[in-house]
């Protein structure tokens, strides 16, 4: 898929859109309406990361979720992101963040920490056993596979393991070398069965460890480092020195990771377009300092979750403005008021704001509905009952919760703040049943019932309360 590569001003071969799946998974139908879009604005692959999402078989039949997408629906993803010429990477955690399949009583031995579901024990056997059955699942449904990304960061803990204390009592053991010696493993594994798949990996187990271990350790001949940075002032010289010295290690390619939502707060709900914006301008700087026979390309991350049970951040549709910004400014080498206007143009929108969150929003995008609706939520739903509850007069000063416990109410006051406690009940109900509407077509039940459970219940139901306890009152005194 060479014919995929960009044009314009990007330093860029593949600009690959994340789809990070172990949080509100959409519908392949939602898919099926936002790949042409992705490709429009610039994307040429997709970074999938399936977590639970993937239809695992035999003795891996339990990491399947709920909702996990069939063999069919894998298969219908993969002809749509052909049709839309996106070449698509698996992602499968095969190291740290195993939550998903740790969790469970039937693999909860392979833990590392035996308290915690996060990370694999990399001295068992069964743990490479394990996580190769789960390359070859996936591998097996993806046809021309080029690149395969075994995920692997953030290992927290690795080292705290009993077997590991005792492994890391020689002088000459250290925790750099048990996760190179798994990284490699895997690798080595994954390019045995698979001699035609290129293996990448996250970057941030490898930066602390020193160049002589690193080149000792042999992965730079199996893997590609994908780094990782979300921050809108990274530090361009730490990066440069950086992939001096992956160079140096033996490194002949590796790739960028930025971020374009969900890296600013586990359970942040609408997407800062200039944060993520400043994010792509600093890797852009970086990647004009890299050498170009080095750069394969840049995964632009869309995290979902911080991790397996974390709250839900953004969903996708609300971070489309955001991902269109992104990929414009990767794909003209910058932002500029031109760039503005095309994403505009692209999504239906108008006046984009880029260093504010957009209160009033709408578009015509796949989704548009619902982050619209979700920016009205996050906006005004809990303001406005606020207001009611603890700023209205009447209602702190003659309806307080002494006088709803008691179903005490002066039928003067009632009447200057009962029709207003109704209109807005009845603006909020009419939103709600909007949003779970609009939701219910790009999502599976269970991310609804999170995403309203967590944003739009509490206020709703403070105010139901409130209506229902003036009824009682008012059914007390006649």
């Amino acid at each position: 898929m060479e014919e995929n590569k960009m044009t314009d001003s990007s330093p860029f071969g593949l600009h690959l859109v994340h789809l990070d799946l172990k949080g509100a998974p959409p519908k392949v139908s939602y898919l099926a309406e936002i790949f042409p879009l992705f490709r429009t604005l610039g994307a040429n692959g997709l970074l999938i990361e399936y977590e639970d999402m993937f239809p695992y078989e035999g003795e891996l039949k339990p990491l399947r979720a709920e909702h996990a997408y069939s063999a069919s629906e894998i298969k219908e993803i993969l002809y749509l992101a052909k049709l839309h010429e996106l070449e698509v990477i698996p992602l499968v955690q095969t190291f740290g963040h195993m939550e998903f399949v740790l969790k469970h009583q039937e693999f909860s031995h392979l833990r590392e920490v035996e308290m915690f579901p996060n990370a694999l024990n990399p001295h068992k056997e069964e743990s490479l056993m394990l996580v190769s059955a789960m390359i070859d699942q996936v591998v097996a449904l993806h046809d021309g596979l080029r690149w395969f990304h075994i995920g692997s960061d953030e290992v927290y803990y690795l080292g705290e393991g009993e077997e590991s204390k005792q492994w890391l009592q020689k002088e000459e053991n250290s925790i750099e070398k048990l996760c190179l010696s798994h990284m490699k493993a895997v690798a080595s594994c994954m390019v045995s069965s698979h001699p035609e798949v290129k293996p990448i990996v996250w970057d941030d187990m490898l930066r602390g460890v020193s160049e002589e271990t690193l080149t000792e350790s042999g992965v730079a001949q199996l893997m590609e480092p994908m780094i990782w940075d979300y921050a809108a002032d990274l530090d361009e010289d730490d990066k440069v020195l950086l992939i001096e010295k992956y160079r140096k290690c033996g490194f002949p390619k590796l790739w960028f990771a930025s971020a374009f939502k969900g890296a600013t707060g586990a359970n942040q709900s609408l997407t800062l377009i200039g944060h993520h914006l400043k994010n792509h301008l600093q890797w852009l700087k970086v990647a004009n300092s890299t050498p170009a026979d080095m750069l394969q390309g840049i995964a632009l991350t869309g995290w979902q979750r911080y991790d397996h049970f974390s709250v839900l951040c953004e969903l996708l549709p609300v971070g489309i403005p955001s991902l269109a910004v992104c990929l414009q400014a990767l794909q003209n080498g910058g932002y500029s008021e031109k760039v503005k206007e095309n994403v505009e143009k692209q999504l239906g929108l108008s006046g984009l704001e880029i260093d504010t969150f957009m209160s009033e929003s709408s578009g015509t995008f796949p989704g548009s509905d619902i982050f619209t609706l979700v920016t009205q939520v996050c906006f005004y739903l809990k303001p406005s009952v606020d207001e009611l509850l603890e700023r209205n007069r009447f209602v702190t000063g003659w309806f307080s919760p002494y006088h709803r416990k008691r179903r005490i109410v002066h039928p003067i006051m009632m009447h200057h703040f009962q029709p207003d406690a109704l209109s807005l009940l009845a603006k909020w109900n009419a939103v709600m049943q909007e949003l779970q509407a609009a939701l219910e077509r790009v999502f599976y039940m269970c991310t609804l019932e999170e995403w309203m459970e967590e944003n739009v219940h509490p206020s709703l139901h403070k105010l139901q309360e409130v209506v229902d306890d003036l009824d009682k009152a008012i059914q007390a005194q006649s």
